[in-house]
């Protein structure tokens, strides 16, 4: 019977986030068509409605620690569900990600996407779409904000091993900035796929940031560690314990 109220609790919430996202994307279009900060507004507020209500709906609530970045920075994130793109996204002042190219088509998600520079990539594509990649950041540099890329390109869930790519190290050469990594342990409440979320606190931790200028394959050997670390350490604070 618990289970089966937490199941109910937890589609009514995943109904009215959705439902949400129409609203405010509706809600803020006038003003973003004219201005990208009523863009991020936008965002930042739809954010601020879901950590909220994910709360007080089903017990999930969330924390954000460490130096939250504010300058120019790549921000390298471990990736285990929708919700961890919410908390970060939430906290940066100006954020924008490199995200699937697949993406742009959604509605609502797309239009926004695009007002705040986010960078389309085609994930087929491999070297080819590293080239692209490099090539629209650059293009869209005169946007300012934090950039954020998922390391392992996709989501993971816990416990589950994924090599990291190569495409950061290849940003962080070429960007010439600070990366900043961030680790989370939302996938112990909220699963990359499925309905049920499970009550506790989901936290993204932004930890110490990585000087420029690091030659790749040292910065890539860092930048797994740091991030795996702090996130094994957030899991396990969660209660996850590792297969």
């Amino acid at each position: 019977m618990a289970y089966a109220w937490r199941w109910l609790r937890s589609l009514l919430f995943v109904g009215q986030m959705y439902l949400m996202m129409l609203v405010f994307g509706l809600l803020y279009t006038v003003p973003a068509l004219f201005s990208r900060d009523w863009a991020f507004r936008a965002i930042h507020a739809y954010c601020r409605w879901v950590r909220w209500t994910a709360g007080w709906m089903v017990g999930l609530r969330s924390e954000v620690r460490g130096e939250v970045p504010d300058d120019e920075v790549l921000v390298a994130s471990k990736h285990q569900s929708f919700f961890d793109i919410i908390i970060i996204v939430s906290a940066l002042p100006r954020p924008k990600f490199i995200m699937k190219k697949e993406l742009l088509r959604a509605p609502i998600l797309g239009w926004y996407a695009k007002r705040i520079g986010c960078v389309p990539v085609d994930r087929g594509k491999r070297g080819h779409a590293i080239k692209e990649m490099v090539k629209a950041v650059h293009a869209t540099r005169q946007e300012p904000g934090q950039l954020i890329i998922y390391p392992q390109g996709t989501r993971v869930a816990p416990g589950v091993e994924r090599p990291y790519k190569i495409g950061t190290g290849v940003l962080y050469s070429q960007l010439k900035e600070d990366c900043v990594p961030a680790a989370t342990n939302v996938g112990v409440f909220w699963p990359r796929t499925g309905i049920y979320r499970k009550p506790g606190l989901a936290v993204v931790e932004f930890l110490p940031r990585i000087g420029s200028g690091q030659p790749v394959d040292a910065f890539m050997e860092e930048l797994e560690h740091v991030i795996e670390t702090a996130s094994d350490a957030l899991m396990a604070e969660a209660g996850f314990k590792a297969p």
